[in-house]
């Protein structure tokens, strides 16, 4: 058993079977003495933190009798520090997760809350975007609420589309056209960069949620059932394939170029579009420091639909972060009221403003808080069916570090899918195994 599963196991024994506190509506009087809750964030960076010092000190405005500790930590040190408080029994009352795997390790350790009474027994619900909260759901109950919102689009240079008589493809058969035609005209279609591993994961979590039904990828992601047998998956590695081949110049090299790299190529022209997540849209506009060839000569596409494929190709593919409440807080109700005063309309109008994140509060993108592109992508997020959460956080870290291997194996040439998918379905039933013990 690995050192990660022991500090789950560990935190699991120490859980002491509490009943939640029930909860007070949003707007009440508040507790009558002083209460402390504790929250655990990842960004202590001074670009990042006075937002929530902002936030966490209105709270207390409002309600002089609770106090917010607020802690953050950086993004790898919150991973340490998060699983050694688990180790312990010293959960914060409210912490930082990012949904898949990693959180329902707090949900099958028994200690993540059930939010489900507290989230649709108001109209809290009503506030939120279905696909970012579908995220932190599992097995039918919500277990985290989203604070951003982040998703893949295939972002493109308007100018170079106009010029070789190519719109927006619908479908995957239509981009695979505009990519011949464009390398016949002696342009770069497809910029990618796969030197980290994760860019290739990314097109695979979205063509994975394309030829696999919802079910099966709901089953294979969860490490007790996983099996990766599905067909689907086949597809899926084929297709990445087929389009690196098809739209890249250079496609095996892809592994020794960086995502920084390939996303200046398509700043600067010289790659014609490529699959981003629409965090980095403000870096193709004049405030977030981008050339004139990009500004205002861009625009974005959702990924392509592949006619007959099994899967939910309403899905987008990203995550939203998100909060988990400790299963053993005394104080839920103010848990509650914090969350929810954290998701109002106006502090989701203020991130936006402050950081530049899309929130999953419908209508926080505004013209005042952010330009037009960003505010489309946020609204098409909040209206998803679904997220199709990264891979590399939806699942097992072995199935994970399987697929990141297998993937750089396809692009270079050195792995066909059938291999890569053996070497997956190796990496489940070890997962299985750790997590089961069976």
């Amino acid at each position: 058993m690995s050192q990660l599963s022991r500090w789950w196991r560990v935190g699991a024994a120490m859980l002491v079977a509490l009943a939640l506190p029930g909860f007070t509506l949003p707007g009440s009087a508040g507790p009558a003495g002083p209460v402390t809750i504790g929250f655990l964030e990842k960004w202590p960076e001074p670009q990042y933190a006075p937002y929530f010092h902002k936030v966490v000190a209105d709270y207390q405005q409002l309600h002089p009798n609770v106090t917010i500790d607020l802690q953050a930590v950086a993004d790898q040190p919150y991973k340490d520090k998060i699983r050694v408080m688990t180790a312990a029994g010293a959960l914060p009352d409210i912490f930082f997760a990012w949904p898949g795997d990693f959180a329902t390790k707090f949900v099958r350790a028994g200690l993540a809350a059930d939010l489900t009474k507290a989230f649709y027994g108001s109209d809290w619900h009503t506030r939120l975007g279905q696909g970012p909260v579908e995220a932190f759901t599992y097995r039918g109950r919500l277990y985290g609420i989203p604070m951003d919102v982040q998703a893949k689009f295939f972002t493109y240079n308007v100018a170079i589309f106009r010029h070789n008589g190519i719109v927006p493809p619908k479908t995957l058969p239509e981009l695979f056209a505009a990519c011949d035609k464009l390398k016949r005209n002696g342009v770069a279609p497809l910029g990618f960069g796969n030197t980290f591993g994760w860019p290739a994961i990314h097109y695979i979590t979205t063509l994975n949620s394309v030829y696999v039904p919802q079910a099966v990828l709901q089953r294979d992601y969860t490490p007790e059932t996983g099996e990766f047998t599905d067909s689907g998956y086949v597809q899926a590695l084929a297709t990445l394939k087929q389009l690196l081949d098809t739209c890249m110049v250079s496609p095996t090299q892809a592994n020794g170029v960086t995502n920084d790299a390939a996303i200046a190529e398509f700043q600067t022209g010289r790659t014609a579009f490529m699959y981003n997540n629409n965090y980095w849209f403000p870096y193709f506009t004049t405030s977030g420091g981008a050339p004139s060839t990009i500004v205002d000569n861009w625009n974005y596409f959702k990924f392509p639909s592949v006619p007959g494929a099994r899967g939910d190709q309403a899905f987008l593919t990203g995550a939203p972060d998100g909060f988990m409440v400790s299963s053993r807080t005394k104080h839920m109700d103010v848990v509650i009221d914090f969350l929810q005063f954290f998701t109002s309309k106006s502090n989701a109008q203020l991130m936006t403003k402050m950081l530049g994140w899309g929130s999953p509060v419908i209508g926080s993108a505004t013209a005042e808080n952010t330009f037009p592109l960003l505010r489309q992508s946020i609204d098409d997020i909040n209206q998803a069916r679904g997220m199709a959460v990264w891979l590399d956080t939806a699942t097992n870290a072995l199935v994970a570090q399987a697929y990141l291997a297998g993937t750089e194996g396809l692009i270079n040439g050195t792995k066909t899918p059938g291999q890569v998918m053996k070497s997956v379905q190796e990496a489940a039933q070890a997962a299985k195994k750790e997590v089961t013990g069976k």
